[in-house]
């Protein structure tokens, strides 16, 4: 006979094949938020090198080049989405004691697993998106 009390592995198997993003309460549904966020798509693409003359091959970067790649994103945007991505295990924040401090962002194992998504999603918003604004102007004409 199976003890009532389960192990940690069996509490998050269970947890596992229950999550269901389309239930309020699943926690999926928050990551989903998360990396449905434009800032985290584009912090994502860059630390995985998919950028403008980029090597398509993922890098760590620094603070300053992430704000000054990502056009229109405020510091505090940055630094929240930052830490959030830390935190879901995504990036890892390495701080070199120098003068000043240096600290750099990279993508881990999971992010770049995340980062392989994101790109295509990005692509497909940049080849897409003649197509998507002629539809916006025809709607918006039949509208008016």
């Amino acid at each position: 006979m199976r003890s009532v009390a389960t192990t940690k592995a069996d509490k998050q198997a269970q947890a596992k094949a229950e999550y269901n993003a389309f239930l309020a309460v699943c926690p999926s549904r928050q990551l989903l938020d998360r990396i449905s966020d434009k800032w985290v798509v584009l912090i994502l693409c860059a630390l995985g090198g998919d950028t403008p003359g980029g090597s398509n091959t993922p890098k760590a970067m620094r603070y300053s080049e992430l704000a000054r790649l990502l056009a229109g994103v405020s510091q505090k945007m940055l630094t929240q989405t930052l830490r959030a991505l830390e935190r879901d295990g995504l990036l890892i924040r390495t701080v070199t004691p120098t003068v000043p401090v240096t600290v750099t962002y990279e993508l881990t194992d999971l992010g770049l697993s995340l980062h392989h998504l994101t790109r295509g999603l990005r692509q497909w918003a940049q080849t897409h998106m003649e197509h998507v604004l002629a539809h916006r102007e025809s709607h918006d004409a039949r509208a008016s």
